[in-house]
């Protein structure tokens, strides 16, 4: 009876005789066959009589769960988009790697982008040409706007902050020195926050330079009654995704109250369109810069000042035609917290662009040099012409009335 079984489960003709070490061996194939996975045993061409065949029939099939399988790893953002600028003496020496090479960081503000900053940066290490500056695209602005998908976190100054602490780790970088204009001023005010949160000390002394702005919140009337950030942003918004040209979008403008100089100075921030079809559109991202600007408005760094690291050294620069009201006690209490304020004179909000030789000269000794160093830069170099001067390069003639208005225009690059 129990030879008939045997037979009947393993397929073999009952005729044939089966030893007791043809069953053992037997009832250990079966063994073995169930351990089996089905989606394995389906792939193999089962035969009759073959020790496999029962995994086949549905009423013997087993099922193995699948291994448990951890999900992918996140895809880790983009970096910023970033230029390295190099003094000759780092070029052109085989000596340390970049990351023992004194380094600077320089931040632009709101609706700009790290061109605006490169004429600057090549006159700091044409100045200082042991040292670097890396020159970033905050999150929403020039490249950094057209490679970066959309992120959790909310554009604000502190993740603009994260963005640039970021990009340094991934570089192998800690900075000796912090440089930023306007928004770009609390931007790297929150990096240093960032870096200290912790122990209350950085790893190496960082100088950091704050050019005009104020460390607590703004409120819109401390930028002047017209031409404001926060206007132009909304009427940017308002406007079709495709600008039909640069003329177009300055009537638009113009007729909305806007100076000629603003209005200007917005179409040198349109592009093509990628896919080549005729039309403009915005080489940033609006969305994000109006909440950028809007975090810059409500962010209070005070408490920063009152307590700063252990290691970390603030410094100002107040152009002397600021759209701030540096008036207010800000000055006053910004000194009483034993922080400096330097005043550039012959300059409004574009403190690099206005007076570059002017700042050159209130940053050198934090670089470690003289005064005397304006005779290691180019020859003959030139300050950048005003934004109206701007509409100019671009075609566009400017109407004495835009140049009357430079100053307001200054206000809008936050």
């Amino acid at each position: 009876m129990a030879l008939r079984a045997l037979q009947a489960t393993t397929g073999r003709f009952c005729s044939q005789a089966v030893s007791p070490l043809q069953a053992r061996a037997a009832a250990q194939r079966r063994s073995t066959s169930a351990s089996i996975p089905t989606a394995y045993a389906h792939s193999q061409p089962a035969t009759v009589g073959s020790s496999l065949d029962f995994v086949t029939r549905p009423s013997q099939a087993h099922t193995i769960a699948a291994p448990h399988r951890s999900p992918p790893p996140p895809t880790p953002e983009p970096l910023l988009a970033y230029e390295l600028v190099q003094g000759a003496l780092v070029r052109y020496s085989s000596g340390a790697p970049s990351h023992k090479v004194p380094t600077a960081v320089l931040v632009h503000g709101i609706l700009g982008k790290r061109q605006n900053m490169l004429s600057f940066a090549r006159r700091l290490v044409e100045g200082f040409p042991n040292w670097q500056v890396v020159v970033v695209d905050l999150r929403c602005h020039g490249e950094s706007a057209s490679h970066q998908p959309p992120r959790s976190q909310p554009n604000t100054v502190e993740s603009a902050a994260s963005d640039v602490v970021r990009l340094l780790s991934a570089l192998k970088l800690f900075p000796e020195m912090l440089i930023g204009h306007s928004f770009g001023g609390k931007v790297v005010l929150e990096m240093t926050k960032a870096w200290s949160a912790a122990a209350r000390r950085v790893p190496r002394p960082v100088q950091v330079w704050v050019l005009d702005a104020l460390p607590g919140e703004v409120r819109s009337g401390d930028m002047g009654g017209a031409d404001r950030p926060a206007d132009l942003i909304s009427m940017l918004l308002a406007m079709p995704p495709v600008i039909p040209s640069r003329h177009w979008l300055i009537s638009q403008l113009e007729a909305a109250n806007f100076s000629s100089a603003v209005a200007r100075w917005a179409a040198t921030n349109l592009a093509p369109l990628a896919s080549g079809a005729p039309g403009l559109t915005w080489a940033f991202d609006l969305q994000g810069i109006r909440q950028m600007f809007r975090s810059y408005e409500s962010t209070d760094l005070w408490p920063l000042l009152a307590a700063p690291s252990v290691g970390v050294k603030y410094s100002f620069v107040k152009a002397e035609r600021s759209t701030f009201r540096w008036g207010g006690g800000d000055e006053a209490r910004i000194r009483a917290l034993g922080h400096a304020v330097h005043e550039l004179p012959a300059s409004g909000h574009w403190v690099h662009t206005d007076n570059p030789d002017g700042l050159f000269d209130i940053l050198a000794p934090s670089f470690g040099g003289e005064v005397d160093l304006h005779l290691q830069r180019s020859p003959g170099s030139t300050p950048r012409p005003s934004m109206a001067a701007m509409g100019v390069a671009n075609n566009i003639a400017p109407s004495p009335s835009a140049l009357a208005s430079d100053r307001q225009l200054q206000g809008l690059m936050m």
